[in-house]
């Protein structure tokens, strides 16, 4: 999927082939969002105004392009989880044995589908502290991609989040349910929060 023309990925997308679907759209926004982080530390390091924080900016690079290549590598995962569920409920379900198989099968693919997302997720909270970095102390001409590299990452972890949460609704395992949800809303809270903190940031 990530080696897709652009212009080929949108169509894949809007046509009425059940993947990509909104797991793999929150990844694109996360690398995305990490690609801009990573732009906007390219544009400061170098540049004699910004010399204090070179060192800083050379980090955020390096953290912002392995974060982005690894939410492009999420697209083809959610993808996978989500065709893995697709291929358990056409198991044979004629007898009891098979139908328990089928059960099991069923409910594992559905903990994947949605644990990929939440690592999707993750991964893209990961990017807030480095935008806040990049909005705070970097090349000021380009604030505007770390503002807006904020709130692709706040995207990617919501969207990231309803895929888990509509994962969640038919898994039987009430513990996991729980234990996912409050994670759910822990990573929840925390995007919005972080992204208006760096968006009150803002000069404009």
């Amino acid at each position: 999927m990530k080696n897709l023309k652009l212009t080929e990925f949108v169509q894949e997308t809007a046509s009425n082939a059940p993947v990509p679907g909104g797991g793999s759209i929150a990844a694109v926004s996360g690398s995305l969002s990490a690609a801009l982080a990573e732009m906007v530390a390219n544009l400061t390091v170098g540049k004699k105004k910004y010399a204090e924080v070179e060192e800083e900016m050379k980090e955020i690079q390096q953290k912002a392009k392995k974060i982005r290549e690894k939410l492009l590598n999420d697209i083809e995962r959610d993808c996978q989880a989500f065709n893995k569920v697709m291929a358990t409920f056409k198991l044979p379900k004629e007898t009891d044995e098979e139908k328990s198989k089928r059960k099991n099968a069923i409910q594992s693919g559905l903990k994947l589908a949605a644990e990929v997302p939440y690592e999707i997720a993750e991964e893209a909270l990961s990017i807030l502290p480095l935008a806040e970095v990049v909005v705070e102390k970097g090349n000021s001409n380009a604030v505007t991609d770390g503002l807006v590299s904020a709130m692709m990452a706040r995207t990617a972890v919501l969207s990231a989040l309803l895929n888990v949460k509509i994962n969640l609704s038919s898994i039987k395992d009430e513990e996991y349910v729980k234990e996912m949800t409050e994670k759910v809303k822990k990573a929840e809270q925390k995007a919005i929060e972080y992204e208006q903190k760096i968006l009150n940031k803002s000069p404009f």
